[in-house]
């Protein structure tokens, strides 16, 4: 018995002693893990927005060595009476208001200021459509009724063999791909994991194999249309994201901060919802794309690029919200208004008949509650009027 419970004694500690090694071995994609089962709870969400390379591998965005570009402050906007309310409503993490260039308003809240860093989400998705403008206007990738197959043959026999760029940029891909945030399965939650544990965006992309239509028939909004995309602009570049944003888009721009993107664990970029700015950053871009894709006397998005992205030519649902290239036009929106959108409550909302651009950022965790949004679009309006009266 004395034997037995010596040898006993040792397979427990051999199995206590192999747990711990492959706990220190898999530690950084445990805490990742744990990282995102957590990201969004009530009482971690505002800072985590502000800290996400502190929970997944990230890669900088080099802003160049050039000076910062102005944002020159105006004098002070006053804004709807109901602004307070909406902002504690929507838990708004900073508000930045522009009329023709100048800062007219400026509040953060919930503890975060001028110098953070937040998670835009799915802003990304119009920076990736910008930088798709500009390769293709160089020449790197043809018409946007080419297979995407063509660039990124690994998509080869995917759901995605015989999609187009073009229905890919639309969110018209038909591809199966459930993008409920509150349902561990879903499709988007299995992304999030494959992004904390280490995996490989390429290959979620090629293992998807199912249809919920084909390509062309119907609007759906699918984030991982918008990796594809970024797969097409490497396949045809030879480069990668974070290196052609710098050079493309986030050095002419001037920024204040050197930005950052979450990577999965090949260093290839989380194109669909990765990038981390500072808000007056994400109002530098904002106005660059209400200036016709100007800045500073320099043309970075091709002009032609800015109006088709931002116009509405997506068969989007009879009255309801509209989708251009990976940019939203608002229901009942006149010609030249347009936003990017993240989950959350992330905004750059675009006026450009008054020159007017707003940025938020926010920890709404209702976000998805039915009409707030068109409820935040209204607020922006408002918003707009008040800056720029008819």
């Amino acid at each position: 018995m004395r034997r037995l419970l010596k040898w006993f004694g040792r397979v427990v500690l051999a199995l206590a002693l192999a747990a711990l090694v492959v706990g220190l071995w898999k530690r950084e994609e445990i805490t990742r893990l744990l990282a995102v089962q957590s990201l969004f709870s009530a009482e971690k969400i505002v800072s985590n927005f502000s800290n996400m390379n502190k929970a997944f591998l990230t890669r900088p965005i080099p802003r160049g060595d050039g000076p910062v570009s102005p944002l020159p402050m105006g004098p002070e906007a006053d804004l709807p009476p109901e602004i307070e309310d909406w902002i504690a409503a929507r838990a708004v993490t900073s508000l930045l208001v522009l009329d023709d260039g100048q800062i007219v308003h400026e509040s953060y809240h919930l503890g975060t200021g001028p110098e953070d860093l937040r998670i835009g989400w799915s802003i990304a998705k119009s920076f990736v459509s910008a930088l798709f403008g500009i390769v293709q206007a160089e020449g790197k990738i043809g018409a946007l009724d080419d297979p995407v197959t063509k660039y990124a043959p690994v998509l080869t026999g995917s759901a995605y063999d015989g999609v187009t760029i073009r229905q890919v940029l639309q969110m018209t891909s038909g591809v199966q791909f459930d993008e409920d945030y509150l349902d561990y399965h879903s499709d988007i939650n299995k992304m999030g994991r494959v992004l904390a544990l280490g995996g490989s965006m390429d290959g979620f992309a090629a293992g998807l194999d199912a249809r919920a239509s084909d390509p062309g028939d119907r609007w759906k909004y699918v984030s991982i249309d918008t990796h594809v995309v970024a797969m097409v602009i490497r396949g045809a570049t030879g480069r990668d994201l974070p290196d052609l944003l710098a050079e493309k888009i986030i050095a002419p721009l001037g920024l204040q901060a050197a930005p950052y993107v979450l990577t999965d664990g090949r260093g290839v970029a989380f194109a669909l919802g990765g990038l981390n700015l500072t808000t007056r950053d994400y109002a530098r871009f904002g106005l660059m794309f209400a200036q016709g894709g100007q800045w500073q006397g320099q043309q970075i998005v091709p002009a032609d690029w800015v109006a088709a992205s931002t116009t509405a030519s997506a068969p989007t649902a009879p009255g309801k919200i509209r989708y251009g290239y990976q940019w939203w036009i608002p229901k009942g929106a006149p010609d030249g208004i347009f936003m990017a959108r993240g989950i959350y409550g992330q905004y750059i909302y675009i006026d450009r008949p008054r020159g007017v651009v707003i940025v938020t950022t926010a920890a709404d965790r209702l976000f998805r509650e039915p009409g707030v949004n068109d409820d935040n679009v209204a607020m922006f309006r408002a918003i707009a009027l008040a800056v720029a009266p008819d």
